[in-house]
């Protein structure tokens, strides 16, 4: 329910970080800047609340109110909406902190108020839930934010640096037909709403652990996980595939395009973009149904 609204808050964040790095006062402040520090508290605190609001009037309003409650949805979609929270989180602060960066805001305050942006405004949103009497706050929705802005913030204090980032891939399932309110009607309502097509990723890179070494800077090795057969968040009996959901997990090779070298700003600036998302390449899948399978191309 809530991923049209995320993905929209994310992509105007990106759209925030684009239009700096293309701006020509993209130049990164090496001590504070009050101006443009102010600029980014207002503008984040704009799209937070314009978001929310929004999300309370056009969707909230159309539902019956409860008192706050909370629902247990730990065992929905074999938690792959809470990796969505788990991404999410993490790039909502990473943007976050960038931003700050650029402001010449110190790395401790970058860390508190940047990297924690994505749990802040993510829990706001569970708090609007837990007011609707159709759903609940979620106590696993608010671990998954929690675990994609401690990854941020623990690379940071470990290595002043995203060695290990998080990845999403999408290929369109045969199931979105079957429950096309559900799982999305066209191809961007399935790649945000249909699970059986998602895969979320670690990607690694290899030459940050290793920097002494001729390893490539750009080649990453990917863990990922999906999982694959499932109409219903739970396995329903009115679930009339014929066999039950399972899950998948990959190993593949990446691309950290960021570390791709190259003297376009318009190319870094898109790589840095796009980066969140896996390359296709080929992958080695193990499932709990069939065991091992390879793929020569997998996205």
């Amino acid at each position: 329910m809530m991923r049209k609204w995320v993905a929209t808050f994310i992509i105007i964040l990106f759209g925030l970080n684009c239009i700096a790095q293309n701006s020509s006062f993209y130049i990164k402040s090496d001590t504070l800047n009050s101006k443009r520090r102010n600029a980014v508290i207002i503008t984040e605190t704009a799209l937070s609340i314009g978001t929310l609001v929004a999300l309370d009037k056009l969707w909230y309003s159309g539902y019956s109110r409860s008192n706050f409650h909370f629902i247990n949805d730990n065992n929905q979609w074999k938690q792959l909406d809470k990796m969505g929270h788990v991404m999410t989180s993490y790039y909502v602060g990473k943007i976050g902190m960038e931003v700050l960066d650029w402001s010449g805001v110190s790395k401790k305050n970058q860390l508190i108020y940047g990297a924690t942006f994505g749990f802040t405004f993510l829990t706001a949103v569970e708090v609007l839930d837990g007011f609707s009497n159709k759903w609940g706050a979620s106590w696993g929705d608010i671990t998954a934010n929690a675990a994609g802005t401690s990854l941020l913030i623990g690379q940071e204090l470990a290595w002043n640096e995203q060695r290990i980032l998080l990845k999403y891939s999408f290929s369109q399932s045969t199931y979105a037909t079957q429950r096309p309110n559900v799982l999305g009607q066209n191809f961007l309502q399935q790649a945000l709403k249909d699970y059986n097509g998602q895969t979320y990723w670690l990607s690694t890179n290899i030459w940050s652990f290793y920097k002494e070494s001729n390893f490539p800077k750009w080649l990453n090795i990917a863990l990922g996980y999906g999982a694959d057969g499932m109409l219903y968040g739970e396995t329903n009996p009115t679930n009339t595939l014929p066999q039950d959901p399972y899950r998948q997990f990959y190993l593949s090779v990446d691309l950290d395009l960021t570390k791709i070298k190259t003297n376009s700003k318009f190319l870094k600036t898109l790589f840095s973009t796009i980066n969140f998302i896996k390359i296709p390449a080929p992958a080695l899948e193990y499932n709990t149904k069939n065991g091992f399978t390879f793929h020569y191309l997998h996205f």
